[in-house]
């Protein structure tokens, strides 16, 4: 079996932090988004797996995933999930395959699914249930079968939303050659699925066991930082100096914690410098980031970001690549910032 993960997308309810990168690159709880994503697949036993990149997401992906042996598969224009299909047939061939949303994180990956599928079953589709299903595709359910799947409707069937990860055969292809543009002009993998169900073929639906992001806002990014945060093994390769660590704090290779107070769960990635500071929990500092003389909790600092002179503390935040916040006077309140990449703020 093969996999095939989806990276293509512009991330347009990221913004601005994806202004710049696409939103599977984003740091959570260290490390990108897309590293899950591979070593779930890897980890259910998928060797075998291509990435579907945009010409825009291309570059950032590959820098993302180096290392990992993946093949990268471009599609020239975001003509939607069942179109990024169609484009990987020639990697895909005859061979069963699980797709995967970039942007998805599974608490206790996706064995699971793949457990479900078997000889006369056209396709496993994972579901979640959620308190608003109109936000999703959403499927209705007979014993385990899917007898009807619906994307984003008004009056909901059910409250099982349709998770990140599908497993089909090939059978999915003529499907997918047969449909006709949804009204946002995309080729909708949940009317690909319904075809299946249409000419008769069997689609089970698996409920999702631990908990599920779809890293689509900010504020999803924080939730899922702190899911994963929640799950560290403390450890500290790094250089702590005159600084209290309490709970479980990861301080990386090459880091710097100095004169801080560090509560975990919190993690410092390679090179980051801390001094003179309160990094608070749920907190990820990322590679070469610095935090000088500032508060910081519930937060994202992407790679080299800074935080300098910034108290009372600043909270449920992300600061993208690069991104600078400095202050010369403290302000009598925590501040909430979204940051894309490059930004600079003076509070004053």
């Amino acid at each position: 079996m093969k996999g095939l993960i989806l990276a293509a997308g512009r991330g347009t309810r990221l913004r601005p932090l994806t202004h710049t990168r696409p939103k599977p690159v984003i740091r959570v709880a260290g490390r990108p988004i897309l590293h899950y994503a591979v070593e779930n697949l890897r980890e259910a036993g998928v060797e075998e797996i291509g990435v579907v990149v945009s010409p825009e997401t291309e570059k950032d992906i590959r820098e993302a995933l180096a290392g990992y042996p993946v093949r990268y598969i471009l599609q020239e224009e975001p003509q939607g999930l069942a179109h990024a299909v169609a484009v990987a047939q020639g990697f895909l061939g005859p061979s069963p395959f699980v797709l995967y949303l970039g942007d998805n994180l599974f608490q206790r990956g996706i064995g699971r699914f793949l457990g479900a599928f078997r000889e006369g079953v056209s396709a496993v589709i994972a579901l979640v249930r959620v308190e608003d299903p109109r936000q999703f595709g959403v499927a209705l359910l007979e014993g385990e079968r899917v007898v009807r799947l619906l994307e984003k409707p008004q009056d909901p069937p059910s409250d099982l939303a349709v998770a990140g990860v599908y497993v089909f055969t090939p059978e999915v292809f003529p499907v997918i050659g047969d449909l006709k543009p949804s009204a946002r002009g995309e080729y909708e993998i949940t009317d690909a699925i319904q075809g299946l169900i249409d000419r008769g073929k069997r689609v089970v639906g698996v409920e999702v066991e631990g908990w599920w992001k779809d890293t689509g806002r900010p504020k999803d990014l924080l939730d899922a930082n702190r899911l994963l945060l929640e799950e560290l093994s403390p450890r500290v390769e790094g250089e702590v100096e005159g600084s209290e660590l309490t709970g479980r704090v990861v301080v990386e290779r090459g880091a710097r914690v100095v004169g801080s107070t560090v509560i975990g769960p919190a993690f410092i990635g390679e090179g980051a410098v801390v001094e003179g500071a309160y990094v608070g929990p749920f907190t990820s500092i990322g590679p070469g980031a610095r935090v000088v003389r500032s508060e910081v909790e519930y937060s994202i600092l992407e790679d080299q970001a800074v935080l300098e002179d910034v108290a009372p503390r600043l909270q449920e935040s992300i600061l993208g690549v690069r991104a600078e916040v400095k202050s010369r006077n403290g302000l009598p309140r925590a501040h909430r910032l979204i940051l894309g990449d490059l930004s600079q703020v003076e509070l004053a």
